[in-house]
This record gives structure tokens, C-alpha cells and sequence, in this order.
């Protein structure tokens, strides 16, 4: 009798946590990235979209994403993008200027230091949504 009521009891208890703990979504994967871009010599911001995994330029870089990624639209809003950063080289491979993720919510936490250029995560997208806006 004991044991039946050990086990209502931590079931209780176990369901009781589950309720009160928040459920985290999966990401969403995206299929393109939206950045933010600031040229420091002239002034210049501009937007460009570039797909996962092909890379697109601005001034002298290259710019691969190698994933986007969003949360749901039932948790708290961020955008999160894997990048890889790289300025050609007269003679040898190109110089890799930044490669990790960068947070649209909080761009100065992983930000590419570089004293021409400023790169930024903005969003994440898919081809198909951002096609019809």
C-alpha cells in the first residue's frame, strides 16, 4: 500500500513540475539570412539577403552563412545565423575575419571586429515568405 502511494505521490509531483516549467519550441531553420551591413569609411548601411551556404559580398568580403535559425513565433523573438567572414588575398587563400554566431537580439555580443566593416544578423527567412513580401 505504501508503494502505490509513492508512486501517485512522485507522479503528482513530476506532473506538477512538468506543468510549471516553460516548453521550449524547436528553432525554426531558415533558408535565408538578412543582414546589416555599415561601411565606416564612407557611411554607407545597406541591407543584403544571402542564401544558406552560398556566399554573397559586400565591399571586399565574402560572406557565407552556414545556418539561420529562428525561434517560433510563441516564444521570445531571435534570430540566430552561423557565419563565416573572409577577405581575398592578393597571394593565398583569403584571410577568415569571423566565424561564428551572431544574435539579431543582441549584436554586440558576437560581433565581427573589423576597422572598414560592420556585419549584422537582422533576420532569418524563408525563400518562399520573403518572396511574397
Amino acid at each position: 500500500m505504501k508503494s502505490v502511494a509513492f508512486r501517485i505521490a512522485f507522479s503528482s509531483l513530476i506532473l506538477g513540475l512538468s506543468l510549471c516549467l516553460p516548453a521550449n519550441a524547436t528553432d525554426v531553420q531558415n533558408d535565408t539570412v538578412v543582414l546589416g551591413e555599415l561601411d565606416k569609411v564612407s557611411g554607407q548601411v545597406n541591407t543584403i539577403k544571402g542564401r544558406v551556404g552560398q556566399a554573397v559580398t559586400f565591399g571586399n568580403l565574402q560572406i557565407i552563412a552556414r545556418t539561420c535559425v529562428s525561434h517560433p513565433p510563441e516564444e521570445r523573438p531571435e534570430n540566430s545565423a552561423f557565419l563565416e567572414i573572409t577577405q581575398p588575398q592578393p597571394k593565398g587563400p583569403p584571410k577568415l575575419l569571423f566565424s561564428g554566431w551572431m544574435f539579431s537580439s543582441t549584436p554586440a555580443i558576437s560581433a565581427m571586429d573589423n576597422a572598414v566593416y560592420d556585419v549584422w544578423v537582422l533576420r532569418c527567412e524563408n525563400s518562399v515568405s520573403s518572396n511574397a513580401h
